[in-house]
């Protein structure tokens, strides 16, 4: 009988197990793709996140955290190139040299205003790698040039309604305002000052600026705006402080100008000029109490001695 069937017959059972073999199989194969693609979407998720955390971490570390500024061979060699460029409208290597210098001793964060977009402000903006450096300019379309090509500058464009040859009225219109808009402590924002910048972004009156640096505007012909503006400007930030390093290096460029040392004179006063070399004055200027009306404590005008 054994012989019979194993010769003649073949019998096949097929259990129900085997026939559902083939769609579990493909279920647990489905089910394994799915598992991976979820645990690579989740991988790439947590990357991310992860970099932003690092980069939110970092800026705030960089930020709150006493980090070094460049050394003074990298610094002295950035103002050596600087200084040796082709433009011949550079400042001096003397120049750089000295407000770099003061640079170098500012505490960190270092914040670093410039009136002007010139053939330094990279150069500016590398010294105070690890602070918040601003640049005010007369040209707009200079100005968006210049983020445009180098995103990492803060520049702004102001509207100067001054003129050279208005610059007597205009310090006389001061004198007449001192108790009033043209205070030498206050908040421009809200100012009607003629001389006074309003017209720029809310938060730069809240900076505690630390070193501010007029190259700028345009200076050189009766029509020109000149630095009357940004001179006094500079005088109101730096005496309205309310934290921070209660005293301000304010640095004025081609200070050989007679219109730039005579207004620097009236507002930037005598009596905190450190420094006056070639085309540089250095003046450094303290906090003042907000019940101040007077920019100078020993004024002596040197308007009566200009020329007419």
């Amino acid at each position: 009988m054994k012989n019979s069937l194993g010769s003649s017959t073949k019998l096949i059972l097929l259990h129900p197990y085997i026939q559902k073999q083939g769609s579990s199989n493909r279920f647990w194969a489905l089910a394994f793709v799915s598992f991976l693609t979820l645990a690579s979407l989740l991988t790439v998720i947590y990357t991310r996140e992860s970099k932003i955390t690092a980069s939110v971490v970092t800026a705030s570390t960089i930020t709150s955290s006493s980090t070094p500024p460049l050394s003074k061979a990298v610094a002295m060699a950035l103002v050596h190139y600087a200084s040796n460029s082709n433009n011949t409208e550079h400042m001096s290597y003397t120049d750089m040299k000295y407000i770099a210098d003061v640079l170098q001793k500012c505490s960190q964060p270092c914040n670093l205003l410039v009136f002007g977009l010139t053939h330094e402000t990279r150069l500016w903006k590398a010294l105070n790698h690890n602070g918040r450096t601003v640049f005010i300019d007369e040209n707009r379309y200079y100005a968006a040039y210049i983020e445009e090509k180098y995103p990492e500058i803060e520049a702004y464009d102001v509207q100067y309604t001054t003129k050279l040859s208005e610059m007597k009225e205009l310090i006389a219109g001061v004198k007449e305002q001192v108790r009033n808009e043209c205070r030498p402590v206050q908040n421009l924002l809200f100012s009607e000052c003629k001389l006074g910048l309003n017209d720029l972004p809310n938060q730069f009156y809240e900076v505690e600026w630390d070193v501010i640096l007029v190259d700028g505007p345009r200076g050189y012909w009766p029509e020109a705006p000149g630095r009357m503006s940004a001179i006094f400007t500079a005088s109101v930030l730096a005496r309205s402080k309310k934290g921070g390093n209660p005293k301000t290096h304010v640095f004025v460029h081609d200070f050989n100008q007679q219109v730039d040392r005579i207004t620097s004179d009236e507002f930037l006063c005598k009596e905190n000029l450190v420094k006056s070399k070639d085309m540089l004055g250095h003046f450094v200027l303290e906090r003042m109490d907000a019940n101040s009306f007077q920019f100078c404590r020993n004024h002596n005008s040197t308007m009566a001695n200009s020329s007419s």
